[in-house]
């Protein structure tokens, strides 16, 4: 137990936390040289592309007599919940900063939660070899001053040449505790994979006793008993060993098919270990296919990819629009973003989604309390509704702070905070969540030039006031339009709309009529006028005015009876055009 340490890298967004993972392997010799890749741990091809860690990535390290176990973690807030439940099957976190970008706001996000988590700390800045002097030593300052450190404890380093690397790994074995032990047999799952042989792979922190080949073992809380068919380490490949032991960090392979019974943050063993919870999906979005004969090709890749991902949730559903698809839970925007792209890239599908929408709690006249995840679901009468609240950290130089602050005049932004640190200033506020997922990391950026970063954590849900948007054509109601958005936004959405499908949908040989309503009330109405019929030059042709009217009474006729007879069908192309504004 005195030769272990464990340990994760906690950074910022592109701060170089994957490179600083690289060079370990290579100092430690983990990784031959000849195998040696950028980012060696992110094994998508999205995460190398995107500079971002989606999938936590373990691996088993050797240096000068002790065995180290790094778990690499993403850094977004999306996945907050699993990286929370990665810290606790660590002693210590090296919190890394960029030289040439200093803290961000997920930097104090990962501070707060490692500190929660009652880790050990090394500060450490990273690309020093690109950043100059006074970058350098600003970073190592700031650091320092966060840390409540000294300046002499700030390790720099770089991820791509090398330095400092392996005073850094002393430090990690000097520093960071033994691992803690309790006192049943327990293993934390933290991580999972699944493999076609060999069911879910639980990466699990063993906490006490031992876990062999072909025992039996238990879910604590699935409540499920398996047989173990393998044990090993990440090496950082998957290596099978006979038996994982009290401190050490690895794998079982426990033959369970079904991906969802295997949860980040359960227990197998004895003992539960406490803070368990089940993911909750956040965001709610329809995924149908591009092409309308896609769905069964659909349908085989969204459950292939659940089974590396069970985190995000599937139910069928149907659109008059745009067919059979699949209304999906997830963890937030960019796990949505992320599990849409591999849908493009890994099977070659693409997809039109509906508007993100958030779950809301209803209040019926019963008293009775309903959580709704589909707009069209929202009842347009309630005692009483509900929206989910997210807490916001947004890190800016000074100089934008009056940008930032105007943003509330578009978002509902509310207990609004400010802390000035040097040039800096940190703003906390309340959020609406459906608020966050529209385009507000957009608009932060925009109005902040880049510089300003944010971070984010669900807070609780909260009294609203909303109502539930409908959008008809030609007196059909569309459900894939159908929206919940705030009372006050509702005739500014309202109008947004209409005018934006008049200008999308194709003219008829009747008049149709595009109206938004709230609350049995029309809010907004733009009218596509019929499309004209050229009856000629009557005059050339010897016809008269008599002649003319005639045809023109039997036109208006025919298009009354297609009026009352013809639907209007909003073709996927217009839903495409519509979701991306």
């Amino acid at each position: 137990m005195e030769k272990i340490r464990n340990f994760v890298i906690t950074a910022h967004i592109d701060h170089g936390k994957s490179t600083l993972a690289d060079r370990m392997l290579e100092v430690t010799g983990t990784v031959p040289p000849h195998k040696m890749k950028a980012q060696y741990l992110d094994a998508l091809d999205l995460e190398r592309e995107r500079g971002i860690t989606i999938k936590m990535a373990p691996v088993r390290m050797s240096f000068e007599g002790c065995i180290l176990n790094l778990i690499d973690t993403p850094g977004h807030s999306d996945f907050s919940y699993e990286v929370s439940r990665s810290l606790k099957a660590v002693e210590g976190a090296i919190l890394l900063v960029d030289a040439t970008q200093g803290i961000q706001a997920q930097t104090l996000a990962n501070l707060e939660s490692a500190r929660k988590a009652e880790l050990k700390f090394i500060g450490a800045v990273s690309k020093v070899d690109i950043a100059s002097s006074e970058q350098t030593e600003q970073s190592v300052k700031d650091l320092a001053d966060l840390l409540e450190t000294s300046e002499e404890e700030i390790f720099k380093v770089s991820g791509k040449t090398g330095e400092g690397v392996r005073e850094l790994l002393r430090e990690v074995v000097r520093k960071f505790p033994d691992p803690k032990e309790t006192e049943a047999r327990a293993a934390l799952v933290f991580s999972s994979l699944y493999d076609e042989h060999k069911g879910v792979l639980a990466f699990v922190r063993v906490f006490n006793g031992e876990f062999r080949t072909q025992t039996n073992a238990r879910l604590i809380g699935a409540r499920t008993e398996f047989k173990i068919k393998e044990v090993g380490f990440f090496k950082p490949e998957l290596k099978a060993e006979d038996v994982i032991s009290s401190g050490e960090i690895g794998y079982i392979a426990t033959g369970i098919k079904d991906p969802g019974v295997v949860r980040v943050g359960d227990t197998i063993g004895e003992q539960a270990l406490p803070g368990f919870q089940l993911p909750s999906p956040v965001v709610f979005v329809a995924l149908y296919p591009d092409e309308g004969d896609d769905y069964e090709n659909l349908k085989v890749a969204i459950y292939k990819l659940k089974l590396h991902d069970s985190s995000f949730s599937i139910i069928p559903t149907t659109s008059d629009a745009l067919g059979r698809g699949f209304q999906c839970g997830f963890l937030g925007r960019l796990h949505f973003e992320i599990v849409t792209q591999r849908l493009e890239r890994e099977f070659n599908i693409k997809v039109v989604n509906s508007f993100p929408s958030v779950a809301y709690k209803v209040k019926n006249d019963k008293g009775e309390w309903k959580t709704i995840e589909n707009p069209k679901d929202f009842p347009d009468d309630y005692a009483a509704a509900m929206e989910p609240m997210v807490k916001i950290t947004i890190l800016s130089p000074i100089t934008y702070l009056g940008s930032i602050l105007k943003l509330k005049d578009v978002f509902r932004m509310s207990e609004i905070r400010t802390e000035t640190r040097g040039e800096r200033v940190i703003l906390t506020a309340d959020l609406p969540l459906s608020d966050l997922i529209s385009d507000f990391d957009d608009r932060i950026k925009s109005v902040s030039s880049g510089f300003a970063s944010f971070s984010y954590e669900f807070s609780d849900y909260r009294l609203a006031k909303v109502k539930r948007l409908d959008v008809t054509v030609a007196g059909d109601t569309v459900p894939g339009l159908s929206r919940v958005v705030s009372q006050d936004d509702v005739e500014s959405v309202a109008r947004k709309t209409v005018e934006r499908l008049k200008e999308l949908l194709p003219k008829q040989q009747f008049t149709q009529a595009i109206q938004a309503s709230a609350s049995g009330r029309i809010v907004a109405r733009e009218t596509i006028p019929a499309m004209k019929k050229a009856l000629g030059d009557f005059g050339k042709n010897g016809g008269d005015r008599t002649r003319k009217m005639k045809l023109w009474k039997k036109q208006k006729e025919g298009k009354k009876r297609l009026k009352e007879a013809g639907r209007v069908s909003v073709s996927p192309q217009v839903f495409k055009e519509l979701l991306k504004r």
